[in-house]
């Protein structure tokens, strides 16, 4: 039976999503690991949108809580809003109050992937302010640390992530991921899924 790892993010403007498409690849490259892509429910109404110029979403299904619990291993990925995640993705998981109660994300793993405006602007604390979220569910934070090698000490270019997760700088909107960044993205996606294949036992194939 197959590892199942999801993938899921909330993106506004696309910079997560591309992380998110890369995390899946990494993922789907472990032999045995069934990786998905999926979107967190919008909370903003359709005008708000277009008044703040968000492009379409694209056709990347919506999770519903519930379906949490058939992943075997996640990563999560979301804009930072002020140093924390974005409201759509806390939205989502004040509604899993549910698998809460049941405990049934404990033992699970879990990364975290995010978008920030500038340097300061929250590359560290999104991730770690978010960790308090996976901790009352009784999930294992996986961070890649230092496994990416001589990419996470760049230092003539500019380069989202950081030993909490992978990473990327949205800027004014017009910057787009740099390939080192997709490059963190994919190891990321096939480190954490290596880790819930192993923590998922021989049984997983």
């Amino acid at each position: 039976m197959a590892t199942k790892v999801y993938i899921v993010y909330y993106s506004m403007y696309g910079h997560v999503e591309k992380l998110a498409q890369e995390i899946r690849k990494g993922a789907a490259s472990v032999d045995g690991v069934e990786a998905k892509l999926w979107q967190v429910p919008e909370t903003l109404q359709e005008d708000v949108l277009s008044k703040m110029s968000a492009p379409p979403k694209s056709d990347a299904p919506i999770i519903t809580p519930n379906e949490l619990a058939e992943a075997d291993g996640f990563v999560f990925g979301f804009p930072t809003r002020f140093g924390m995640m974005a409201a759509q993705f806390k939205a989502f998981l004040d509604a899993t109050g549910g698998l809460w109660r049941t405990q049934q994300l404990a033992g699970k793993p879990a990364g975290i992937f995010y978008s920030t405006g500038s340097q300061g602007g929250g590359q560290e604390t999104t991730a770690l302010t978010a960790i308090t979220q996976l901790v009352h569910h009784g999930m294992i934070f996986v961070p890649i640390g230092y496994t990416f090698g001589a990419g996470m000490f760049e230092m003539e270019n500019v380069k989202g992530g950081s030993p909490y997760g992978a990473g990327t700088f949205a800027g004014d909107g017009s910057r787009q991921p740099t390939e080192l960044e997709l490059e963190q993205a994919f190891h990321q996606g096939k480190y954490i899924a290596a880790i819930s294949k192993k923590l998922k036992g021989p049984a997983a194939t």
